[in-house]
């Protein structure tokens, strides 16, 4: 009886509890595990199946048990709930900071995502102001990602911009601050020299190379057209290697489209082999497997010496090819007397033989791997071209963070430390016979008739239409390879005196893209390249001109563009460039030495400098 008592006593319980839960308007334990679910009567619902399995339990000891278990199953299973919960926050897209001034949205669950931003942006620490727009415009309002379902998670928000678009140095950094000192004041040294440059540390500067490329406006795929059958039937100009494109696909090819397919050398089968300017094979495996930044120059007929870089930092000597392009008269030399054996190499250089020139002028065939780096290097980056005279004597990676990297460019070249217009630079060119003056003429008149104007300063922010032609630095982006395919097929149309060619070719593309080039100072290019002397010796009489280089018929002549009158002034088809195009320091006479000739041989030094350096070999 006494169980029967007890059990009185607990409806008794029951009872008094009834009335509680009356008053408060709640429902019976039983009821509530059999219609509520909710997590706040989690302990009520305990108490309920306490009563129930103590009653049914022999013992209490049991029943303590399984109260126990019952109270570990429920708290796993708030953990799991909230752990739930803590994934779908998890979700949503954080909003980082760098520097204040840059927002940066990405989804912790996307890998890729937090790659790419760790290496465009954290490892660079710099403010990158021009994309803050672009991937804000992006990013959806937090109010709606809030509101996503685990269901959805699977779905990521649009990559990084998948293109460099430059940095900005921080605030206080002694770069941006940088100004060019005043000129030394000495009367005696008028011509051009070298100003002082802010570079990075080398270490900076190799950490703020991009990883992506550079944005490249319209033209986005760019094919090189070929021709095992040449047909020569074109209006004037060309040559068996560039092709002979008509006038009419000439001005095609400035009509800037996503797609393009352009003339642009080795127009007969895969660059160096069997094209002219061939390469061995094991020269071509070498230059295939450059994938960075190469540095490039070349030395033809022997007429300079291997100058070998200096202030080159071990990781770039490692990372940086330096490819040095000799023809077999270089080469010959280079063995007897520089010790050029087996390795190709000559110190930092890696020396690489052409066979077959495909021009008899030495100047013209200079002129393919000067533009046409992005076909002889068809997997590297970035490539700087500095001519044989030169010796490099800065880091590879310091030139193209200031020239390239920092202005966001893809294409860097010097501006003339004098001449800015092509008019003057082409009467220039005349009066130094650097190139047939009829064909000088030809060419200028023929750009004029197409709308070349005297330099003004209605063309800026353009400071200069002439640049100083010896270096060249440049990423090799579809835009950038353009300019330099339709550089070089005026070079081969024309005269090879790419400075008079080279404002045209740019400013039909900036006309048609908005895409310019960057033309700094010529005393900041002095100031990582030193000019050296040519070698001394006396060129042998020009070879008479072939059958075949004769001026085109006169029927031919009709048709070119430029006014009647000039006519009878047509190139030839293929223009042999002069003797006087290569500068030569012709040995002065020895004078017995008297009072003053210490003065004088310094005159005489002073003006041959100032006449090498305003010459360009190119």
């Amino acid at each position: 009886m006494s169980g029967g008592g007890s059990l009185g006593i607990r409806s008794g319980s029951y009872g008094s509890l009834d009335k509680q839960l009356q008053n408060g308007g709640s429902l019976l334990p039983v009821q509530q595990t059999s219609a509520r679910t909710k997590p706040s009567k989690m302990f009520k619902e305990k108490e309920g199946l306490v009563y129930w399995i103590c009653k049914f339990a022999g013992r209490k000891k049991v029943g303590m048990l399984l109260l126990s278990v019952i109270s570990a199953a429920v708290f796993l299973w708030v953990l799991y709930v909230g752990k739930g919960e803590d994934a779908q926050e998890g979700d949503q897209v954080p909003n980082l900071r760098l520097n204040d001034s840059l927002s940066i949205n990405y989804s912790e669950s996307s890998p890729i995502h937090r790659e790419q931003t760790k290496k465009m942006y954290n490892e660079t620490s710099f403010n990158n102001t021009e994309s803050q727009n672009s991937i804000a415009n992006s990013v959806e309002p937090m109010d709606k990602m809030v509101s996503v379902r685990p269901i959805e998670s699977t779905v990521f928000p649009p990559p990084p911009p998948s293109y460099f678009l430059g940095y900005t140095l921080p605030p206080g950094h002694p770069c941006n601050s940088f100004t060019l000192p005043p000129p030394p004041a000495d009367k005696k040294r008028t011509g051009p020299r070298p100003c002082p440059v802010c570079y990075l540390p080398v270490e900076e500067a190799i950490a703020l190379m991009p990883k992506v490329p550079s944005f490249s406006p319209v033209l986005k795929n760019l094919t090189y057209i070929t021709e095992p059958v040449l047909n020569r039937e074109a209006e004037f100009g060309g040559s068996d290697f560039g092709g002979y494109p008509p006038l009419a696909q000439r001005n095609n090819s400035y009509d800037i489209r996503e797609s393009m397919s352009v003339h642009c050398g080795f127009v007969k089968g895969k660059p160096g082999r069997g094209t002219g300017y061939d390469l061995d094979e094991e020269d071509i495996l070498y230059m295939e497997q450059c994938h960075g930044i190469v540095v490039v120059s070349a030395i033809f007929g022997a007429f300079d010496d291997i100058n070998q870089p200096s202030n080159i930092s071990e990781y770039s000597r490692k990372t940086v090819c330096f490819v040095m392009f000799v023809d077999e008269e270089t080469e010959a030399y280079l063995k007897a007397n520089s010790g050029l054996d087996r390795t190709k190499k000559i110190g930092t250089w890696r020396i690489v033989v052409i066979h077959n020139p495909p021009y008899s002028d030495a100047r013209r065939t200079g002129k393919i791997p000067k533009l046409l780096a992005h076909r002889l290097f068809p997997n590297a980056r970035f490539s700087l071209w500095i001519d044989g005279k030169l010796e490099l004597v800065v880091d590879p990676y310091q030139i193209l963070e200031r020239h390239l990297w920092r202005k966001n460019a893809t294409f860097a070249i010097s501006r003339h430390y004098k001449r800015f217009d092509v008019f003057v630079e082409a009467e220039a060119n005349k009066a130094a016979k650097k190139y047939d003056n009829a064909s000088i003429d030809f060419q200028i008149e023929f750009y004029k008739n197409e709308g070349l104007t005297p330099y003004s300063e209605a063309k800026l922010p353009i400071t200069s239409d002439v640049p100083e032609g010896c270096v060249i630095i440049r990423e090799h982006v579809p835009i950038s390879n353009l300019f330099v395919c339709l550089w070089f097929n005026e070079v081969d149309r024309f005269t090879s005196r790419d400075q008079i060619s080279f404002s045209t070719v740019r400013d039909k593309l900036w006309a048609k893209t908005n895409w310019t080039v960057n033309m700094f100072l010529d005393c900041e290019r002095r100031n990582f390249v030193v000019q050296k002397y040519h070698r001394d010796h006396i060129l042998p009489n020009p070879p008479p001109v072939p059958a075949d280089l004769e001026p085109p018929p006169l029927s031919l002549a009709v048709e070119a563009p430029p006014p009647p009158a000039l006519v009878s002034d047509l190139p030839k088809k293929f223009p042999l460039e002069t003797t006087g195009e290569r500068v030569v320091r012709v040995p002065t006479r020895k004078v017995s030495p008297r009072r003053g000739s210490r003065r004088s041989a310094s005159r005489r030094h002073r003006k041959t400098i100032s006449s090498d350096r305003d010459t360009d070999s190119s």
